[in-house]
């Protein structure tokens, strides 16, 4: 089993038979629910909430089902996006919190954005990075479908990879932990997971996204065929009220996040402020 380095305190809550584990960042009203990528967990996320946490908010990391500390059934059913939408409700209901912010990279930009059309009640605006959508689909399909047959048919040698994995210690640097974890993840629950997410819905259909009348924030980066900045941009430009953020690369939020973490504090004064909701402007 993997030696853990410290990490903050971990909680735990049960949604439909099974335990989703989540961790709190900061104090304070301004709620921010981040969400990890594909197959990785809160840890990738950590410097993220520690510093958006020390701008006064309340970042909450949850784990979703398949994923990190959370409960790993083997079944794909249980891993469609649309379902990830409902245990970020449980969460929100969890937390006694009526509304928060949504976001994450990725798989969690996808989740977050399907939340915003199927809870929109409940979603005080978006932060949405690297969302994975129509220009990103054939890359998509190349890198994990293979991916998922060889889970199937070769599952004693991932079987092999995913011990050692599990085996090697903790570096400390959380997004690089986070992978670490990812990678130990037994084949049958990983090939669940992906088996899920190419089942269900990937995200809102067009017409559901140009309807979405929340703050959002949009974050895209180049060279990276999985996730284009063609897709964060045309979501961008498709939501009623979306702005868009160019990071340097996909390691720039994790490594050096400074810049960006500044400029998504400022868009959770903004969300949080009285002029959204209806309420009237004061500034």
């Amino acid at each position: 089993m993997r030696r853990r380095a410290a990490t903050p305190e971990r909680r735990t809550f049960a949604h439909r038979g099974h335990r989703l584990s989540y961790e709190v960042h900061g104090e304070g009203g301004n709620l921010l629910v981040y969400l990890h990528g594909l197959l990785l967990d809160a840890g990738l996320n950590r410097p993220v909430a520690e510093a958006l946490a020390a701008r006064g908010n309340r970042v909450v990391l949850l784990d979703l089902l398949g994923h990190g500390r959370s409960d790993k059934p083997a079944h794909a059913s249980e891993y469609r996006i649309d379902v990830y939408v409902d245990q970020v409700r449980a969460l929100l209901d969890h937390l006694g919190a009526d509304e928060a912010v949504l976001g994450g990279v990725s798989l969690g930009a996808n989740v977050s954005l399907l939340a915003a059309v199927h809870e929109p009640e409940r979603v005080r605006g978006l932060v949405l990075e690297m969302p994975v959508l129509e220009y990103a689909t054939p890359a998509a399909a190349l890198t994990f479908v293979p991916v998922l047959l060889a889970l199937h048919y070769a599952r004693r040698p991932f079987s092999a990879l995913t011990g050692l994995a599990g085996r090697l210690p903790e570096t400390g640097i959380p997004p690089l932990d986070s992978v670490l974890q990812g990678l130990s993840t037994r084949p049958e629950a990983m090939a669940a997971v992906l088996h899920g997410i190419l089942l269900g819905p990937v995200g809102p259909t067009f017409e559901q996204r140009a309807a979405v009348d929340v703050p959002a924030l949009v974050i895209g980066h180049r060279r990276d065929v999985i996730h284009p900045f063609s897709d964060a941009a045309s979501l961008a430009k498709l939501l009623p009220d979306g702005r868009l953020m160019r990071a340097t690369s996909v390691l720039e939020l994790r490594l050096r996040p400074r810049r960006l973490t500044e400029e998504i504090a400022s868009f959770l004064d903004e969300t949080w402020g009285e002029h959204y909701r209806g309420a009237s402007a004061t500034a």
